[in-house]
């Protein structure tokens, strides 16, 4: 078993609901217990909304390959809204639902279809925050950075 960490993060609808709902879901699917982190509340990143994100991050534990767990979490965020989370040029746009892995242990992935960690996880301070929260101790196995170097190094 692994311990994956994954970002949720919704601000469209009824954030509270929906992102609760992406957790109830991803525990069934892997079927084991999440550990929460704090709800930690944002402004959009990467473009200009006015509607907030209400942002959870999880521990979970998995045995899934990092692209198994990976396609699973897609699903889930396809049954909870269709919705693009781009617009027609590329660009993000509100969503009722994110869900981003954001590491699986120590694994290092480049793929087309993935890379862990995660590329952009150490810009974002609302993937950071609940991070540091629920796994103080966790180094990312390239820069061998923990959340709180990362979180110090945004300011």
């Amino acid at each position: 078993m692994t311990i994956a960490y994954i970002n949720i993060g919704s601000n469209k609808g009824d954030r509270r609901t929906l992102t609760d709902r992406a957790v109830a879901m991803i525990e069934q699917t892997l079927g084991a217990t999440a550990c929460r982190a704090p709800v930690y509340q944002s402004p959009a990143w990467g473009y200009e909304s006015d509607m907030p994100y209400l942002n959870l991050g999880i521990t979970i534990p998995t045995s899934l390959s990092p692209e198994t767990l990976l396609a699973a979490l897609h699903r889930i965020e396809q049954a909870i809204s269709t919705a693009s989370h781009r617009d027609a040029d590329g660009s993000y746009i509100d969503r009722e639902i994110d869900i981003d892995l954001i590491c699986l242990g120590d694994t290092v992935a480049r793929t087309p279809a993935l890379t862990l960690p995660h590329p952009r996880m150490h810009l974002r301070q609302f993937v950071l925050v609940p991070m540091a929260a629920l796994i103080p101790g966790w180094r990312h196995p390239v820069t061998g950075l923990t959340p709180a170097d990362m979180i110090r190094d945004l300011v």
